[in-house]
């Protein structure tokens, strides 16, 4: 099929990472404890809260009695002494509403920074903890949109609800109150009836409108996913020269994303209209009731215009209700999505009796280990072998032959469907997996490097390492020629996934860092599948100067490598088929003889 037929919309996943939407109270029931950490700052931060809508109800009562005090005749004593003193005032609760404000910010600011700073320190966690099954099926953009949205939503929803809705709330109900203490109920009837109306058509039309933002979120993430997948994997894309059908893929999800946005908008349009409607109505109605008193005489201008303050006071924070409620609203969403993460549990967890591994001398046993990745298609049947202390066993046999899953349930990533796994006797199923990772030091087949100096990437087998022991273990992996030709030495940033530098270099940094890690039991994953003969040589010293006081696990696909291996394991379709010395199969004449003939002929 030429470029010109391709279709997007055949590659795209439809298959997105999905969430179970719980109750909005219990995710706020989730998030609360967070809060309550800091219960005496919350406490405080309220106090201060009723203090300022207190002042900021006093002034138009105050600005009510200067406008009443101002009579056509006033006496000079009056005019000098009454209103000057009330002007005071005025400006005393004015200061004090803005004090009483900014306290309330300065003290509550640091709650909702530490609950963001919490949750989201205990989704990486959890993250981490989670099972190399879920790593595997992750999508890399959605997830990273999804924590940074709930992160950014765990403020929103702080943030708007104790700096907005709670005091909306108070400042309505001393409204209400005050106007049932000292006017007609008439003011509270036509007040309560414009609030309950601008609630509820609020509350409705952004009910009906969360489904475009839904959509519009995961428009987003689905195009950051294509985005960063496409950015991951930018040299196969210009293998394939494929930029222009990576540009459709990403814009297709733009575009949903563009629709999903438009329809919104056009809702936010409506709802706007609505609220300001109610908000006019009810302004005009009781306006017209207030001027009514004032014709009649029971009511002063002064009244006139401590209502109109009323009113226009508590309707400008009602005019964002429903910007608010939408943020709220969607905080929700985005808080649960990630609270879900936070609460999922981990394929593979610590027995609730388990114990630290006692490392005695590094003995490896394999019981009848049978394992299967799903139902349907089994890796391992019933294998079985010993790896004595400080001995060297390597593992080989062709690919798909279940060489590697081995050591993944070394390194209990997953659970074997039975049988045992047992170091220096102890089953691993039984033992932490924080001790039992701390014992093993692996060489993986596929190296990944993180986007920083070589001298870090080789630090991180041991972050407390000193520089003095970093070049000692590059001396040992034999990167002093390597680094002997860079200008910047252990300093040199290796780029995204370790790119800037060769795939020999890569297994050199991470035999390094593995020798680093000084670990009893090491494992070496097709270590020297990227060197050329000359470096496998040289490495190969370094791997048999590592084993000498090391149990050692070789996964290998060139013979020549393990030829001074202690035992040999040979794989066929998840069962060990021979097993021996390089000699001794080699006298058997059987599977690895004839691997052995093919690769001497190659």
């Amino acid at each position: 099929m030429s470029r010109s037929q391709h279709n997007p919309q055949s590659f795209d996943d439809s298959k997105d990472l999905r969430v179970n939407e719980r109750s909005d109270w219990h995710t706020i029931k989730s998030l609360w404890p967070y809060i309550w950490r800091s219960k005496y700052r919350v406490m405080f931060a309220f106090v201060a809260l009723t203090l300022a809508k207190l002042s900021n109800l006093g002034i138009p009562v105050i600005l009510k009695k200067i406008i009443d005090g101002m009579t056509p005749n006033p006496t000079v004593q009056t005019a000098l002494i009454v209103p000057i003193a009330l002007l005071i005032a005025y400006g005393a609760l004015r200061i004090s509403m803005t004090m009483f404000n900014e306290l309330r910010e300065i003290v509550f600011f640091r709650v909702s920074e530490n609950a963001a700073r919490t949750v989201s320190l205990q989704v990486f966690n959890t993250l981490h903890n989670l099972s190399l099954k879920f790593h595997l099926s992750r999508q890399t953009g959605g997830l990273t949109r999804d924590i940074e949205r709930g992160t950014r939503g765990v403020r929103t929803l702080i943030g708007f609800s104790f700096m907005t809705i709670v005091p909306t709330l108070i400042e309505m109900f001393m409204v209400l109150g005050f106007l049932w203490a000292k006017y007609d109920v008439v003011f509270v009837g036509i007040t309560a009836a414009a609030l309950i109306c601008y609630i509820a058509y609020t509350v409705g039309i952004t009910e009906w409108r969360t489904q475009y933002r839904k959509r519009m979120n995961e428009m987003d993430s689905k195009a950051n996913q294509k985005a960063v997948d496409s950015l991951l994997n930018f040299e196969t894309v210009k293998y394939f020269n494929n930029e222009q059908f990576e540009a459709m893929r990403y814009d297709q999800g733009l575009k949903q994303f563009r629709n999903a946005a438009i329809q919104s908008q056009n809702s936010l349009s409506l709802l706007n209209f609505g609220q300001q409607m109610i908000i006019s109505i009810a302004l005009i109605v009781i306006l017209w009731y207030t001027t009514q008193g004032v014709v009649a005489g029971h009511l002063t201008l002064g009244d006139l215009v401590l209502v109109n303050t009323l009113m226009l006071q508590l309707y400008v924070p009602l005019n964002f209700l429903g910007v608010m409620y939408r943020e709220l609203k969607q905080s929700l969403v985005d808080v649960d999505k990630m609270f879900t993460l936070l609460h999922s549990s981990p394929d593979v967890t610590d027995a609730v009796d388990a114990v630290d591994l006692h490392m005695a001398q590094g003995k490896i046993e394999f019981k009848h280990v049978n394992f299967s990745y799903n139902q349907n298609r089994q890796i391992l049947h019933d294998v079985s072998f010993t790896v004595a202390p400080n001995t060297t066993t390597a593992i080989v046999g062709k690919s798909g032959a279940g060489k590697s899953t081995l050591s993944r349930l070394l390194f209990r990533f997953y659970d074997i469907n039975s049988g045992e796994v047992l170091i220096d006797g102890q089953n691993i199923a039984h033992i932490t997996q924080s001790s039992l990772r701390r014992a093993i030091g692996i060489v993986p087949q596929d190296t990944v490097l993180f986007n920083d100096s070589l001298g870090y990437n080789i630090q991180y087998g041991r972050p407390d390492a000193s520089m003095d022991e970093v070049r000692a273990a590059a001396t040992a992996a034999h990167l002093d020629d390597f680094l002997s030709r860079l200008p910047e030495g252990l300093e040199t940033a290796v780029g995204e996934r370790g790119l800037k530098i060769s795939g020999g270099e890569k297994q050199r940094v991470a035999i390094a860092r593995t020798l680093l890690k000084g670990t009893p039991i090491l494992i070496f994953d097709e270590a020297t599948s990227a060197l050329d003969s000359h470096a496998e040589k040289a490495i190969q010293s370094a791997f048999d100067e590592a084993a000498q006081n090391h149990t050692t696990l070789i996964v290998a696909h060139r013979l020549s490598t393990i030829i001074h291996a202690d035992q040999i394991l040979v794989m066929d379709a998840g069962r060990i088929v021979e097993r021996g010395t390089h000699g001794e199969l080699l006298a058997q004449n059987g599977t690895y003889a004839a691997m052995w003939a093919a690769q001497q002929d190659e």
